[in-house]
């Protein structure tokens, strides 16, 4: 279907594809990956004829027909409904005809057609796609005009995904999505009977959707069978491999030459020294392995405070006069609670992400914070009050004006900012870096709680690694909004629903929550009982419950601590196995004296053995400690 042939394209002096060849078949759903600015995008306006290559060429079978996201959201006075299904060109073009068409052989034809394409289904599958992405029936009467930017995007997205191209071009389709809309993306694509290829750093939807990775990397293609995790196990391999074939092919070269450089003066060894020579010459060189320059994350760790840090009760947030937006808020947070918010975009979960901050009030009931708390609120639009002309470092100086500039430039460097990028202005910081200096100022009064409002948009797939990383070594609280079913996933041991006017406690886990929304349907999204059955249920007392809730979570908190601490324990051995083998694999090792490359394989055998008995001792503390919470409700 795609062919694309030795392609070439520069651009400011920079190449960002180098003889690259490429091709999609009729039916594949494909990944593309790789890091920011690597030139996936670009990819896309070449394909779509946006911009020409330099060399190469990308041809398409006949009459193929390539659909796009436009980058510009729509608008007007045009209804949703009516937007998406003025994409299918050709049923609004039939329809068209139909009405002035006065030959009976041209009307057969057209009706024939018509049925071929299943017209008259169009209206409710574009109302099924409108309903996927958060539009209920009512908003789907509504005109674009009246929407914002990020919902406009969606009704596109609906557009694009009812017009059914012959090749769909996806770029990050997910980033203008709340968790559930992009739950119903992950589902609709794993079905999609067409040819699709994807960016997204969405591990996810990489794993569910698509049936092959191509990994652009060293402006060339990498082509991968599978989902994005057994892409990733065989890199890794294919890593390894290609590390212990250039240590050896090192080796042998070093003996090879050695061997010339003692002997070639010698008559009786010059033939030989010139056999070695040529033997040497004949031998294709392999490359080491190149790697990425690593995502890097550290959240500084808090004094601990007293528990709780934050608790409500009976609290209602809204905004004027108008009626709460929650109320019924029973909730606590602690410092070791990592938190992810569910619901849908509108319910609510800024509202409360605000309110827990302390940048709203509790309309009433009572919200108490520990007077030490410090909060680090990360919001997806605090990058557009970034001073462009400023760089990082004038960033925090301008916050911390009393510190010295080592401690500005340390803070930095927990996210990544070296000497040289300290000083880039903001406007050449890339996506993920300007998330990445967000997070270094809202973490630099090293808060005891972390609220994090869809962090991870402008972050690659190993940035968004980091992050998890980061955070499951930070000692504060963590409040989560995402719509990267992974991240929360992986951060979140609690998920709190925000629907229906309140918030309760979702006793499940995120794959649950995936079929309750794919069994429910956007029109019935879950939420709590109705306010009316919980205040009249025989038996309810908020006291008693919320003692009892606290008296569970201290019988539990030893237990909590036991897996953290074993957690901790095995990530310091599994960085310090990392750090080993990458300095076996170095070449230059083995040029050292026997003892040392001896102790370090006897420290590595030591070490499989540590690390498989912190292991056992992580998942035995772990499933304690679930077994004790599973006891206690």
């Amino acid at each position: 279907m795609l062919h694309i042939n030795d392609l070439t394209y520069r651009i400011q002096g920079r190449t960002l594809l180098e003889k690259a060849t490429l091709a999609v078949y009729k039916g594949e759903r494909v990944g593309l990956v790789g890091r920011n600015g690597s030139g996936k995008t670009t990819l896309f306006r070449l394909i779509a004829g946006d911009i020409e290559a330099d060399e190469g060429s990308i041809s398409l079978n006949r009459g193929v027909r390539v659909g796009w996201l436009a980058q510009e959201a729509p608008g007007g006075p045009q209804s949703l409904i009516d937007f998406v299904l003025a994409a299918d060109q050709e049923r609004l073009a039939l329809l068209a005809e139909l009405e002035e068409s006065l030959d009976p052989l041209r009307i057969d034809d057209i009706h024939e057609r018509l049925t071929t394409i299943e017209a008259d289904s169009a209206p409710a599958r574009a109302a099924r796609i409108l309903a996927g992405l958060g539009f209920d029936e009512a908003r789907q009467q509504q005109a674009c005009g009246e929407f914002s930017g990020g919902w406009r995007m969606r009704v596109g997205l609906a557009a694009l995904l009812f017009s059914r191209p012959d090749l769909l071009l996806l770029d990050e389709p997910s980033n203008h999505l709340d968790l559930e809309a992009a739950v119903w993306l992950e589902g609709y694509l794993k079905s999609y009977p067409g040819t699709f290829i994807v960016i997204s750093h969405e591990r996810g939807l990489l794993n569910r959707s698509v049936n092959r990775i191509v990994h652009l990397s060293e402006c060339k293609f990498t082509s991968f069978r599978g989902d994005y995790d057994g892409f990733e196990r065989a890199r890794r391999e294919q890593q390894r491999r290609q590390t212990s074939l250039f240590a050896k092919q090192q080796a042998e070269r070093q003996r090879i030459q050695a061997f010339v450089d003692r002997f070639r003066v010698q008559a009786t060894k010059a033939r030989q020294a010139q056999s070695r020579l040529k033997a040497l010459a004949r031998m294709e060189p392999l490359s080491g392995v190149t790697a990425d320059a690593p995502a890097f994350f550290e959240f500084p760790d808090p004094q601990p405070l007293s528990p709780p840090i934050l608790a409500m009760d009976d609290a209602a947030v809204g905004y004027g006069a108008s009626p709460p937006v929650l109320s019924e808020l029973d909730l606590r947070i602690d410092m070791d609670d990592r938190i992810a918010l569910l619901g849908a975009n509108g319910n609510g979960k800024s509202t409360l992400a605000r309110l827990i901050a302390g940048r709203m009030k509790p309309m009433s009931g009572r919200l108490v914070r520990s007077p030490k708390l410090r909060v680090g609120y990360f919001s997806q639009d605090q990058g557009e009050s970034l001073d462009m002309a400023a760089t990082p470092l004038q960033h925090l100086e301008r916050l911390m004006p009393t510190e010295p500039e080592t401690r500005l430039r340390a803070q930095l460097g927990r996210f990544g900012f070296g000497q040289d990028r300290a000083k880039v202005a903001a406007e050449k910081l890339s996506g993920g870096e300007k998330a990445r200096l967000l997070f270094a100022l809202v973490s630099r009064t090293t808060p005891h709680l972390l609220i994090l409002d869809e962090p991870t948009n402008h972050l690659d797939i190993e940035s968004r690694q980091a992050l998890i990383e980061a955070l499951g070594i930070y000692k504060g609280a963590v409040i989560l909004v995402s719509h990267d079913p992974h991240l929360v996933e992986l951060v979140a041991d609690r998920l709190w629903l925000v629907a229906d006017g309140t918030v309760r406690p979702f006793d499940d886990d995120m794959e649950s929550y995936r079929r309750l929304l794919s069994d429910r349907g956007r029109k019935e999204t879950p939420g709590p009982r109705q306010r009316e059955e919980r205040t009249n249920k025989p038996g309810t007392n908020k006291k008693a419950q919320r003692q009892a809730n606290a008296r569970r979570r201290q019988e539990t908190a030893g237990l909590r601590q036991s897996a953290r601490r074993a957690e901790e324990a095995l990530g310091r051995l599994s960085d310090e196995m990392a750090a080993l083998e990458s300095k076996l694999a170095d070449p230059s090792l083995y040029d050292e004296a026997p003892d040392a490359l001896a102790a370090l394989q006897v420290r590595h055998t030591a070490l499989k053995t540590a690390l498989a008995e912190a292991e056992d001792r992580w998942l035995r503390a772990h499933d304690t400690f679930e077994a004790a919470q599973v006891q206690k409700s």
